[in-house]
Parts: C-alpha cells; structure tokens; sequence
C-alpha cells in the first residue's frame, strides 16, 4: 500500500508491485536479509513507487536520475533525516542495480547517485524564455488546445502540485477576485493568486470548450479528460512531455517543473520567501529554500560565463 497526498492509502501500481515482490523474495531468500532489514526496504520502495505513480510514471524503464532526487527532494520537505534518506537512497539504488542484473532494464539510472548531501541537489528549472514557448505549444483552435493551455498557465501561475491541479473544480477558481483554492498534503487548504494570463485562459476554455468534454452528467471537475470524466496525473505527465518534445526543450520536464520554476522566478523577481512558502504549501521553509540555492547557482553560472575574469 502507499500514501497518497491526502493520507489516505491506495493499492500500489501492478507493474510496481510485481517488480518490487521479487526484489524482496530475491533479498530475503538469496541474500538472506533480516525480516526487518527487507521491510524497511519494502517502506522506502512503496514511497519511490507512489511518487513514481503520482509523477505519471507506468513503468521502471521511464524513470531517469532527476525523479530520483525529486522523490529525496519531497521526502526531504516531509522532514526526513539525512539517514533516513541516506537509507531510502540505498534501498532505490539496490533495487535498480536487480531489475539491471536480471534484464529488466536496459541501464541503471542510479549508478552515478552518490550519498546526496540533498541541500545540493537541485530541481530542474525553465527559463522565462522556455515557459513562454511551452505555454504557446497548445492550440487555441479546438477543445484540447484550449484545455491545455489553460492547464499550462494555471501549473505556472500557482505553482499547483499535478495531484491538486487534477482534483480542481469549478467551484475553487475564482477568476473575478483572481484566485484558486486547493487543496494540498495533509489536506491543508491554501489560497493561491492566479494571474491575469492563467485567469483568461481558463475563462476562455471554461466558455468555449469544457461543454464539449461532458458527457452525460456534469462531474463539476474543471479540468476534464476527454472522457467526460477528471483527469489522471499520468495523463497530465504525458500531455506536459508531448509539448516538451515538440517545443523542442531538451530538459526532462514534469508538472512538478512549473512548480519550481514558479518558485525559483518569483524569489529571482524579489518575492518574499515566506510569501512564496505560503503559495506553494511548504510547512517548512527550509524546503522553499531551496530556490534561493537555486538562483544563487545561476549567478555564479551567468557571472562565470561573461565576466572577463569569470
């Protein structure tokens, strides 16, 4: 079973659990580990799983380094020690290095992850100029283009985790007052602004082209599969990929992205920093510091590049 966002459990992925019992078998039989020993193994690799699921992920294969860091990254916001994670880096580490031995998987995406010192380790950001060309992927000239974008420019706007986003109804966008209401972990309610760019493009979408996702009965999600039902966090991971690739962007891009960019460019515009905490749902602001480590590097990067004695 994992934890989801709203702690409440859920069944693990099938191609999770699968992969996961026989990593267990394998360290309990071959290896002769400890019961205890295995279910902290299990404990940590039901967390990697669930984090995996609520990144759109649907299989081992898709897994690259930087969702490896953005599960440390998250549990280390949960208030995680450094050997707990330490700890829960060693069980993803083994666990790839069997899926690799045995041919389930073609490389070992972890092999270069030492030991992380995580308030080193780095989200993946966008540039001004790489959000603007992914928020004009989308085509205003049917229904899913006009969804899209309104999804795209609300994931910048608010910063909103995937889960939250999908989990939106109409009800929780106020686009007169410039406002959405969401839920988060721990099922805490924040306010978060909207701005002027996201607000029109849900109003736009919400005159145009939402009549036409519903089919039967109106479930009142805002935004709507074509279905006629909400979206999944695997089908929102998906949508963001196609405009990555076809915006040509060589960055590995996830919703969660927008979220650190909308942090790391509102603290590069001079935004409070318990300000922006506030917007993204941080119970510590030690994990919303991690964006000031961020814009610090990109100092560093920019006066390295130009200046004469860089």
């Amino acid at each position: 079973m994992i934890m989801s966002t709203t702690g409440i459990t859920s069944p693990l992925p099938v191609w999770g659990k699968l992969y996961l019992d026989e990593f267990i078998s394998y360290l309990d039989i071959e290896r002769g580990l400890s019961a205890n020993t295995t279910n902290s193994y299990r404990s940590d690799l039901e967390k990697f799983i669930g984090f995996l699921s609520r990144e759109g992920k649907v299989g081992f294969e898709e897994v690259e380094r930087g969702d490896v860091m953005d599960f440390l990254m998250e549990e280390k916001g949960r208030g995680l020690t450094p050997r707990s994670l330490s700890r829960a880096l060693v069980s993803i580490r083994m666990l790839f290095r069997f899926l690799t031995l045995e041919g389930y998987l073609r490389r070992d995406v972890t092999e270069v992850l030492e030991s992380p010192r995580l308030w080193k380790i780095l989200p993946v950001v966008l540039s001004i100029a790489e959000v603007k060309m992914l928020l004009n992927q989308p085509d205003d000239e049917n229904k899913f283009g006009l969804r899209n974008r309104a999804i795209l420019e609300l994931l910048y706007a608010s910063g909103l985790r995937a889960s939250e986003l999908v989990s939106l109804r109409i009800g929780d966008v106020n686009l007169v007052s410039g406002f959405v209401r969401c839920w988060g972990k721990g099922s805490r309610e924040r306010i978060v602004p909207l701005g002027t760019k996201a607000a029109e493009a849900i109003r736009r979408y919400l005159i145009v082209a939402r009549r036409h996702f519903i089919k039967g009965t109106d479930p009142g999600i805002l935004f709507m599969s074509s279905w006629g039902r909400g979206m999944s966090r695997q089908r929102l991971w998906g949508l963001v990929k196609s405009y990555v690739l076809k915006a040509g962007i060589g960055k590995k891009v996830s919703p969660h992205t927008f979220r650190h960019s909308f942090a790391t460019h509102l603290l590069s515009q001079g935004a409070d920093l318990r300000v922006v905490q506030e917007m993204l749902g941080h119970a510590d602001i030690t994990t919303t510091q991690i964006y000031t480590h961020i814009n610090r590097d990109r100092l560093k990067e920019v006066h390295r590049r130009f200046h004469p004695r860089g």
